[in-house]
C-alpha cells in the first residue's frame, strides 16, 4: 500500500527514479521520460515470470530526481549508476553491452562513441543504457563545441570543417590551448557539471563585453542558450523569459541560473525544522535539497534566529568548501526575514542577490528598495519566485510531519 500511494505521487515528467531496499539502499537506477508511467511498469501485472520480479520483491522505497529534459536524465543515470554501483545495474558494468563516450589522449584530443575494452588510454564517459540518446547528444554537443572525430590527424580539411563541426586542428586553424577549452567543456557536460560550464561562459560573455568585444560576447551568448536548450528541451524558452524577467525586475547582474530558498516550520515552537530547496535552470534540484533540524532555538517561537542559524549553516560550508553559490536567494517572508539572512551573509562575507515573499499580497521586497515590488500575478518572474517558495515551504512542512510522527511514536 505505501508503495502504491509512492508510485501514484511520482510526476508525469522526465527524471531518474532511484528504487530502495528495506535498508534505504540504492538496488536500481533508472531514466524516464515519465517517472509514474516508467516506475509504474515495473509494478505491472505480468503473464509469465520476468528476471524483474526477484528486484520488485526486494523494493521498499523509491525516489527520484526530476529533469528538465531526457538527456539530462540521460547523464544524470550514468552519473548515478557510476555513484550507488547499484545492485541489479549489473549489466551496465560490463563494457562490451553499453556505449562509452571516449575523449582520446592527444594532443587534439578525438571524441567518439565506443565500447572500449581498455579504458586506461582514453578519457571514458559512460555506460550510457540509450545508445541511440547518446549519439543524439553527442551530435547536439558538437555543434556547440565543435571536435574532430577522425582516428589519425589528417593533412587537410574535410567536410566537418565547412558544415562548422570540426575546428580543424589538422590546417592550424586553432591552437592547443583553445581546443583544450572546447575539450574541458564536453567533460564539464558529461560529467553533469553545467552550472560550473554556464558560470564560465557567463563570465566570459561579461568580460568581452566590458572590452567591447561585442561580436564574441554575442557568439557566446548563442552557445550558452544553445546548451541551455540541451538541458531544458522545450521549457528553455520558458525559463529564459521568466530569468530575464526576474533579472530585470531585481536588477541582477547575471540570469539566475541557480536559487536557492528557505523556510522554518514548527508548532509553538517544537520539533522546528529548517528547509532549503535548490532549482537549476527553473527546475528542482533535489540533489541539492537539504534539511535542517534547529539547534539553537527549540522550543522558541522566534523565525528569525532559526532563519539565521539555516542561512549560516548553509553558506558558510559553501564558502568553506568553495562550493558554486547560488545566483539568488529566496526567503518566505517579509523585510526582518530578508534583514535577518543579509545580516548572517554580511558576517560570511558574501554578497548575495536576496529577496523575500510575502505570502499575503505575493508582494517581493528587496533590502534596496524602498518599497516591495508589486508584479502582476500573471508575471513570468513573480511565477517563477512563487513555485520555489511554495516548494520550500512544502519541503519545509514534510519534514516537520516526518519528525512529529517520529516524536509521537517514541511517546507511545
Amino acid at each position: 500500500m505505501v508503495l502504491e500511494k509512492t508510485i501514484k505521487s511520482l510526476p508525469d515528467s522526465s527524471g531518474v527514479y532511484l528504487m530502495k531496499d528495506r535498508d534505504g539502499k540504492v538496488i536500481y537506477i533508472g531514466k524516464a521520460i515519465s517517472i509514474k508511467k516508467r516506475v509504474g511498469s515495473h509494478f505491472a501485472k505480468r503473464n509469465s515470470p520476468s528476471k524483474q520480479d526477484v528486484m520488485i520483491e526486494s523494493v521498499e522505497d523509491i525516489d527520484y530526481i526530476p529533469t528538465a529534459s531526457e538527456t539530462e536524465a540521460l547523464l544524470l543515470e550514468a552519473d548515478l549508476i557510476k555513484r550507488f554501483k547499484p545492485k541489479y545495474n549489473v549489466s551496465l558494468r560490463d563494457d562490451k553491452t553499453f556505449p562509452f563516450i571516449k575523449i582520446a589522449k592527444e594532443k587534439f584530443p578525438a571524441v567518439s562513441i565506443c565500447r572500449p575494452k581498455n579504458k586506461d588510454r582514453a578519457l571514458c564517459f559512460g555506460p550510457y543504457t540509450d545508445s541511440q540518446a547518446i549519439r543524439e547528444l553527442l551530435k547536439k554537443i558538437r555543434k556547440i563545441f565543435p571536435f574532430r572525430s577522425c582516428r589519425s590527424m589528417p593533412k587537410k580539411a574535410c567536410l566537418d570543417f565547412h558544415l562548422g563541426l570540426c575546428p580543424a586542428p589538422c590546417i592550424g586553424k586553432i591552437d592547443k590551448k583553445d581546443y583544450a577549452k572546447i575539450i574541458r567543456s564536453i567533460s564539464l557536460i558529461l560529467k553533469g557539471k553545467s552550472e560550473v560550464l554556464f558560470k564560465q561562459l557567463e563570465e566570459e560573455i561579461n568580460a568581452e563585453a566590458k572590452k567591447r568585444n561585442f561580436e564574441e560576447a554575442a557568439r557566446l551568448r548563442d552557445q550558452m542558450l544553445a546548451l541551455g536548450s540541451i538541458y531544458l528541451g522545450s521549457r528553455v524558452d520558458n525559463f529564459l523569459e521568466e530569468a530575464k524577467q526576474l533579472a530585470k525586475v531585481l536588477k541582477l547582474k547575471k540570469l539566475p541560473f541557480r536559487i536557492e530558498a528557505f523556510d522554518v516550520s514548527n508548532i509553538f515552537g517544537k520539533e522546528a525544522v529548517g528547509s532549503m530547496v535548490s532549482f537549476w535552470q527553473g527546475v528542482p534540484d533535489k540533489n541539492n535539497y537539504r534539511r535542517f533540524r534547529i539547534k539553537e532555538s527549540q522550543g522558541e517561537i522566534n523565525d528569525y534566529k532559526m532563519l539565521a542559524e539555516i542561512t549560516r549553516r548553509r553558506y558558510s560550508r559553501l564558502k568553506n568548501e568553495g562550493l558554486v553559490l547560488p545566483d539568488l536567494v529566496i526567503v518566505d517572508g517579509g523585510r526582518g526575514q530578508v534583514s535577518v539572512v543579509k545580516n548572517e551573509l554580511d558576517k560570511l562575507g558574501l554578497d548575495l542577490p536576496l529577496i523575500g515573499i510575502a505570502k499575503v499580497q505575493e508582494q517581493i521586497i528587496s533590502l534596496t528598495k524602498k518599497d516591495p515590488i508589486v508584479l502582476p500575478l500573471n508575471s513570468a518572474a513573480l511565477r517563477l519566485v512563487m513555485r520555489i517558495r511554495d516548494e520550500a515551504h512544502r519541503f519545509a512542512v514534510s519534514y516537520h510531519r516526518i519528525l512529529r510522527r517520529k516524536k509521537t511514536f517514541e511517546e507511545k
